[in-house]
């Protein structure tokens, strides 16, 4: 999950600069070039297709109490939990 921008290792330059350029670099769409063109070079030395076929969402199901009503449960068959 990261870390605090003023709790950046010491190795890096002053944490303002840094978020700064992740600020300016994320709205005109900079690091997602950058994470999409790395994420292909790895999938193209494994030897895989560059580009993804299929993803997978995880998600945490949390039980309901008596409480909730029925119209905002759900089932969780692989988790076997009744809730949200």
């Amino acid at each position: 999950t990261g870390c605090a921008w003023r709790m950046m290792p010491h190795d890096f330059p002053p944490w303002d600069t840094v978020y700064w350029y992740f600020q300016r670099w994320n709205a005109d769409g900079t690091t997602d070039r950058i994470h999409d063109a790395l994420r292909a070079a790895v999938r193209d030395a494994a030897g895989r297709d560059p580009m993804a076929s299929a993803g997978i969402v995880d998600a945490q199901s949390v039980k309901g109490a008596d409480t909730v009503g029925r119209g905002s449960r759900g089932y969780d068959a692989g988790k076997k939990t009744n809730g949200r």
